[in-house]
């Protein structure tokens, strides 16, 4: 199976960030819209950031990107464990210090990619 070009991978790196970036009213409507939970969009983030480094490597992501990325990285695993577990509640988008973090860090990789944050959030297939 032939794995995915760098033009993918950079499109689903920058549509989790869209989602992380949007304010928490708007994550919250499309988390509804998707029927999906609130870790969906750290985990969504988590599969692009895996890729980080070679679009990098490809010209599909600027250096600068790489400590913001991994900031994100970092804001996510600390909400991580038992003790974090309300953290990962719908409400927690507009209170937690860590959400806000993380979407301000995406914000500003966002702008640096592209030169806006605020785009239309993607639409997503969830098979079930």
């Amino acid at each position: 199976m032939e794995s995915p070009g760098p033009s993918f991978r950079r499109r689903l790196l920058i549509e989790s960030l869209t989602v992380l970036a949007a304010d928490a009213s708007v994550q919250v409507a499309w988390l509804e819209k998707h029927c999906v939970v609130t870790d969906e969009i750290a985990l969504d983030f988590d599969h692009a950031f895996r890729m980080a480094e070679r679009l990098v490597e490809e010209d599909q992501v600027g250096q600068g990107a790489l400590p913001d990325l991994r900031e994100i990285d970092l804001v996510f695993s600390g909400m991580s464990g038992a003790e974090g577990a309300g953290r990962w509640a719908r409400t927690a988008l507009s209170t937690d210090a860590g959400w806000a973090q993380a979407r301000q860090l995406a914000r500003q990789v966002l702008v640096a990619e592209l030169g806006e944050w605020n785009l239309p959030l993607p639409e997503i297939d969830v098979i079930r």
